[in-house]
C-alpha cells in the first residue's frame, strides 16, 4: 500500500508549493502530460501548462515530461517551453524515470514526480524513491483502460484517506 501513497495530494499543479519542495531538497520535477498538464487527447494549446512549466524552470527546478502517450503531443508542449520529454514511457516501469533522472543529472531523492494516476505516476515514482505528488485529473474523459483503473484507484484513495495518509 505504501508504494501507492503519494507524499502530497493536490487539486492541480498550480497548488504545488515550490518553496516547500525546495526545502525538502527537491531540485527537479518529472511531470506527466495527459490529465496532469493538459486534458487527455486534446491538441489545443494550454497557456496554463506552459506558464506552470516556465514558473518551475524560473524557480530553478530541472524539468522533464514523462508520458505514456505518443511523441507528437509531448513534443508540442515540451518544444514550446524547451524541456526534455520521454514518450511511450510504459509507466510505472522504472526505465523512463531513470532516463529522466539522467537527463536532469539528479538523484531520486532530489526529484519529485507529478501525475494524476496512482498506478502509473505514483507507483512508478515511489518505486525509485521520488517525492510523489498526485494531482486530480483535469478532465473525466480518458482512455477506456484508464477509466477502468480509476475505479480501483478510488478504492485505494478512500483507504489511504481512512488510514490518515491523505486529507
Amino acid at each position: 500500500m505504501r508504494l501507492l501513497c503519494p507524499r502530497l495530494y493536490v487539486s492541480s499543479v498550480q497548488q504545488i508549493d515550490l518553496k516547500g519542495l525546495k526545502n525538502e531538497g527537491i531540485k527537479g520535477i518529472i511531470t506527466d502530460l495527459d490529465n496532469t498538464l493538459v486534458p487527455w487527447n486534446e491538441d489545443a494549446h494550454y497557456p496554463e501548462a506552459v506558464a506552470w512549466l516556465q514558473k518551475i524552470k524560473d524557480a530553478g527546478f530541472a524539468v522533464c515530461i514523462v508520458s505514456n502517450n505518443h511523441p507528437r503531443r509531448a513534443k508540442t508542449l515540451a518544444g514550446i517551453i524547451d524541456v526534455p520529454f520521454i514518450w511511450q514511457a510504459v509507466k510505472p516501469r522504472r526505465h523512463a524515470f531513470r532516463q529522466a533522472l539522467r537527463l536532469m543529472n539528479l538523484k531520486p531523492a532530489q526529484v519529485a514526480v507529478v501525475g494524476d494516476q496512482v498506478f502509473t505516476d505514483i507507483l512508478g515514482g515511489n518505486r525509485l524513491g521520488l517525492y510523489a505528488i498526485l494531482v486530480r485529473p483535469l478532465k473525466k474523459q480518458e482512455f477506456i483502460g484508464t477509466r477502468l483503473v480509476r475505479q480501483v484507484e478510488k478504492l485505494i484513495l478512500f483507504s489511504l484517506r481512512r488510514r490518515g495518509y491523505l486529507q
